[in-house]
């Protein structure tokens, strides 16, 4: 209650839908507005009001909108509580590649990624545990480019939430799969809550 939160593309841009209109958080999109609502539907869709993933979004009582300038001062001011940004890979220590594979052929697109990573107070990722061929997206370290260092501190999946800790990575929640069975997916020492 009371936090200022950005929700990044992909997955993030969902947690719109199912904070209730009480929750006491702020929504902030990069593109310069904040006190966002959920996704727009049918006659809510106004084309100007869209999210950092180009989804039309409702706007909330006291709603306000800025240049994109002011956006990427309040990222970068620390003035945001919390940031959700999707991944490529997360590591042991909490460094965040979420822009770009690497691959020669991949077009990298960081956005705001680097000031949110590193502005926010904490940073959440939000992302699929595995990657299409089943290999682990929390790693030990990251093989991608970086988008920022030590900068997550919780990484919520389809199969686990995972808290980024000095002391190693610990188990949250479970989600449909039990402990040892996760600890065969990921690379890295786990330990549970």
């Amino acid at each position: 209650h009371g936090a200022y939160v950005n929700l990044g593309i992909g997955q993030p841009t969902l947690v719109s839908n199912y904070l209730a209109p009480d929750s006491g958080v702020t929504l902030h999109t990069e593109n310069g507005m904040l006190g966002m609502g959920p996704e727009a539907r049918g006659d809510e869709v106004d084309l100007d009001l869209l999210n950092a993933g180009k989804i039309p979004v409702t706007e909330l009582p006291g709603a306000s909108y800025f240049h994109h300038a002011d956006s990427f001062a309040m990222m970068r001011g620390g003035h945001l509580d919390i940031c959700v940004l999707g991944a490529y890979q997360v590591s042991a220590a909490g460094d965040l590649a979420n822009w770009h594979t690497g691959a020669p052929d991949a077009i990298p697109a960081v956005g705001g990624a680097m000031d949110l990573a590193i502005g926010a107070k904490d940073t959440f990722v939000m992302m699929n545990l595995l990657t299409r061929d089943g290999q682990s997206k929390l790693v030990s370290e990251c093989t991608y480019p970086l988008t920022g260092v030590a900068c997550v501190s919780r990484v919520y999946t389809d199969l686990a939430v995972f808290l980024i800790e000095p002391e190693g990575v610990v188990v949250r929640d479970l989600f449909g799969i039990g402990f040892d069975e996760l600890a065969q997916l990921v690379p890295v020492p786990l330990k549970q809550a």
